[in-house]
């Protein structure tokens, strides 16, 4: 005899993968999750893409579409011809590539010096970083500009680089990345009698690939896409970086065609993140999912 018979209580029914709860559950729980995230997120980025190839009446109508009836790259042509786009564009490209190496560079040697080096007072400086996370870079905006214009980097690219070379956000995330990986592997370095910079990018560097590539993708969007602290730092059009220099379109936003113009800026700035992120995928899903599964 079952133990269900024995003890005289009836076994439950297994509900099927159709049953009503089921698919109840399945909708509440993950179709409808989803599909808000689509609504809220994905629309707005699709109605700005498809507005940017639409002519001013289809934008100012009463009787809006989604599609463009008559697709136009006058929007484009405009951007081109009110900004210096690749002026901009190039100057974007320096700040955010010097600009990450160097973040991204700092992070990993000290996130690897409070790991794996004694340094005096090690968690005072960690508790330091912690803290800067907790600041808004509002804050420092004053001091900064203070300090930078002092310097002679007012109206240049290396005044908008050297006042946000420090990662808070990086070192922190490396160095609980450092901690989780297995003390084997620096003691067998250490019988080699490895070298710590050897260790670092030999041995922890590669191993921590998917962390670090996480780290950049969050470091060249957060460079590419600031907007302030350039805004107040640069004032010639050659010096503007893209967010700053599509800021010009704001002059022809009271025309009919100046939405349009806005729509393909913000779409210029976007698309080089996206195909970054596209490369970077499988390396950022890997790093957020580094250490869930042992």
């Amino acid at each position: 005899m079952s133990a269900a018979q024995q003890t005289g209580t009836p076994r439950a029914r297994r509900k099927g993968p159709f049953s009503p709860q089921n698919l109840a559950d399945t909708v509440l729980t993950g179709y409808l999750p989803i599909l808000l995230a689509l609504l809220i997120i994905v629309l707005p980025l699709l109605w700005m893409v498809l507005s940017s190839f639409k002519p001013p009446q289809e934008i100012l109508t009463t009787s809006p579409t989604l599609l463009p009836q008559e697709p136009t790259a006058e929007s484009y042509a405009n951007v081109a011809s009110t900004v210096p786009l690749m002026t901009v564009l190039g100057n974007s490209v320096i700040v955010t590539g010097i600009g990450s190496f160097i973040k991204v560079l700092l992070a990993i040697t000290t996130a690897y010096a409070l790991v794996f080096i004694r340094v005096p007072g090690a968690n005072i400086i960690f508790i330091g970083i912690l803290v800067a996370l907790m600041v808004p870079p509002e804050v420092s905006m004053l001091p900064n500009y203070l300090t930078i214009s002092s310097l002679g980097g007012r109206d240049t690219l290396w005044g908008i680089i050297l006042p946000g070379l420090g990662t808070a956000f990086g070192t922190f995330l490396l160095r609980q990345q450092f901690k989780s990986l297995p003390k084997e592997l620096i003691e067998a370095a250490d019988i080699d009698g490895a070298s710590h910079w050897r260790k670092l990018w030999t041995i922890i560097v590669p191993v921590s690939a998917p962390a670090i590539a996480t780290v950049a993708l969050v470091t060249v969007v957060n460079e590419w896409n600031n907007f302030l602290w350039p805004l107040i730092i640069i004032d010639s059009p050659s010096k503007m970086t893209l967010p700053v220099g599509l800021n010009m379109l704001n002059s022809v936003e009271t025309q009919a065609a100046g939405y349009g113009n806005l729509m393909a800026g913000a779409v210029l700035v976007i698309v080089p993140m996206l195909i970054i992120f596209a490369a970077l995928q499988r390396y950022i899903v890997a790093g957020l999912t580094q250490g869930a599964v042992k």
